[in-house]
């Protein structure tokens, strides 16, 4: 079906223009539609756009479909593989050669395993292979390449800069995003998006490496009264060459507590401390976008307990006005957790 619609004659010219217009009333309209009892569009007409918009022709007119060659940053979503968008699955699917980014974030196990016959054959590429992409932009210089990012592709620096680098090579180069677990944190939390402050994340210590910057942060944002999203490390080595190790509520807890620690004894203190850090409000959102997905509100003592779920993400809030601390005591924690 999908050669039939790319050799057809009205894929050229002119003609291509006036099909791209009745595509775009086709899709306003509702196919196959009727109004005043006159048909919308003749039967010629509809087949052909059905061709079109089942085979992906329309998509590839668009600018949605690989560049052959070239490379593809492809959004697969929060972590199921059911939230994926068609234009990324036609994408992936169209692609000579497939790479899941598995450094920045991950698939769940069991959704990892469908990848390949969901979109087919894949390679895994780690930081290295991402942050030294030689390898991957030369076989985009002669083929359509199609980059898996867990999330939404340009959420992360290092897929910014590797679309430069391909750019400056002269390699044709297509982002197709995906739904963003950040996005849905905020969406997810009951709080108003607008009153968030800068997001951080909060970094695995490396041997007396500690870092206080993420925990400044907070309490900037909390001085102008802002909610914070606190994303978790994902990586103990910060090498990013190993399967990733998503940090536990548990050990960002302690993180939070040592910082706070080290910020208040220095002299003079860098920061107020805003009270015990243990005393916190916390939303701890696990899972996102998955069928485990769950998510609970407490101090940071009660969310230091909880050891269930695979990847989480926190939100210490600000003064919350009345809905949103409805929202927050909706989820909350109950001693029998």
């Amino acid at each position: 079906m999908y050669s039939k619609a790319l050799s057809h004659p009205a894929l050229s010219g002119k003609e291509l223009d006036g099909l791209l217009n009745l595509g775009v009333r086709y899709l306003e309209m509702g196919a196959h539609s009727q109004r005043g009892g006159d048909p919308c569009f003749t039967m010629t007409d509809l087949e052909l756009l059905d061709l079109l918009l089942e085979g992906g022709a329309l998509q590839r007119a668009m600018g949605q479909i690989p560049p052959r060659p070239g490379l593809t940053l492809i959004g697969l979503g929060p972590g199921d593989l059911g939230l994926m968008t068609k234009n990324a699955i036609d994408a992936a699917r169209e692609a000579d050669y497939r790479f899941l980014e598995g450094y920045t974030a991950t698939l769940p196990p069991a959704q990892e395993d469908l990848l390949s016959e969901f979109l087919g054959d894949w390679t895994m590429l780690m930081r290295p292979e991402i942050e030294g992409p030689e390898e991957l932009l030369e076989l985009s210089g002669h083929s359509s390449v199609a980059l898996l990012v867990v999330g939404d592709p340009l959420h992360a620096t290092t897929h910014v800069d590797l679309l430069i680098r391909a750019r400056e090579r002269g390699i044709l180069t297509l982002v197709i995003p995906g739904i963003s677990a950040t996005s849905l944190a905020v969406t997810n939390s009951g709080l108003q998006s607008y009153r968030f402050g800068r997001q951080v994340t909060l970094p695995y210590p490396y041997e007396d490496y500690l870092p206080t910057s993420p925990m400044q942060m907070m309490l900037d944002n909390l001085s102008n009264n802002l909610h914070t999203l606190v994303l978790l490390d994902l990586d103990p080595t910060g090498m990013g060459k190993d399967r990733p190790i998503p940090m536990n509520p548990g050990q960002a807890v302690d993180v939070l507590l040592r910082m706070q620690n080290r910020i208040g004894s220095s002299d003079p203190p860098a920061r107020p401390t805003g009270g015990h850090v243990l005393d916190w409000n916390c939303i701890l959102l696990s899972d996102l976008g998955t069928s485990s997905q769950l998510i609970r509100s407490g101090c940071l003592r009660e969310i230091a307990n909880i050891q269930s779920g695979r990847i989480h993400c926190m939100i210490i809030p600000a003064e919350m006005d009345e809905l949103e601390h409805a929202a927050f005591d909706a989820i909350r924690i109950q001693p029998s957790s």
